[in-house]
């Protein structure tokens, strides 16, 4: 089978066990463009802020935030990224739990790493076939790469800007609040309604006036 398109994908590994984490990198490693490591689901909340990975892979029991609680938050982020968890934990609490919080595959410990790629190959081909998305005024943005295209023609934005829109498409036709806005692309910065305002308001200027929509006294929203 073929593994290229994990070539071009990012996965995030969040365990805290730092042995087993670095035996699974190097195991999935080779596969994959890029493959990060968190001790724990508050480094794996962070991380997932910072590297945007295509995938993710964690454990259940961790110090400070266990794997369920991290999948929670990181959804109310990005409801569409993938989550698989590796867990020692086969009872029936537990994956009910998991199947809950919107996990997309749970191998038991000890698994076998051949299965597991496997279904991250079949993974990537369905992720692959997503990731382009045709937004407003014949814009089309690459959820891999975070790259605005008009007409094949690449459109110059700033990384904040990049975040900003791959936080609108990941929540789709729904408003995400200027809190969750302010919280996401200014991590622990007092920011104003002015400065959010004037920063999209640049933002439109770059794309359209119609590229993004406000929804009044409640956020903003791209619709598909």
């Amino acid at each position: 089978m073929s593994h290229n398109l994990l070539k071009d994908m990012k996965v995030l590994i969040v365990e805290d066990e730092s042995t087993l984490a670095r035996l699974l990198k190097d195991a999935i490693g080779d596969y994959f463009f890029n493959v990060t490591l968190a001790k724990d689901g508050e480094d794996g909340i962070k991380k997932f802020k910072s590297v945007k990975p295509d995938i993710i892979i964690t454990d259940i029991m961790m110090p400070k935030v266990d794997g369920l609680e991290m999948t929670i938050k990181i959804k109310e982020l990005n409801d569409k990224v993938p989550i698989i968890v590796l867990s020692a934990f086969s009872d029936k609490e537990k994956l009910l739990k998991a199947i809950e919080v919107g996990i997309t595959k749970y191998f038991i410990k000890p698994f076998d790493p051949d299965e597991v790629i496997t279904f991250l190959n079949e993974l990537a081909q369905k992720l692959y076939k997503t990731r382009s998305v045709k937004l407003p005024s014949e814009f089309v943005f690459d959820t891999n790469t975070m790259s605005l295209f008009k007409k094949d023609e690449l459109i110059k934005l700033t990384k904040r800007e990049k975040e900003f829109i791959f936080l609108l498409v990941n929540n789709a036709n729904s408003v995400v609040s200027t809190d969750m806005i302010k919280g996401t692309l200014w991590e622990n910065e007092e920011i104003s309604d002015e400065r959010l305002r004037t920063f999209i308001k640049r933002l439109r200027i770059k794309t359209s006036k119609d590229f993004i929509e406000n929804s009044s006294g409640q956020g903003y929203l791209i619709q598909i």
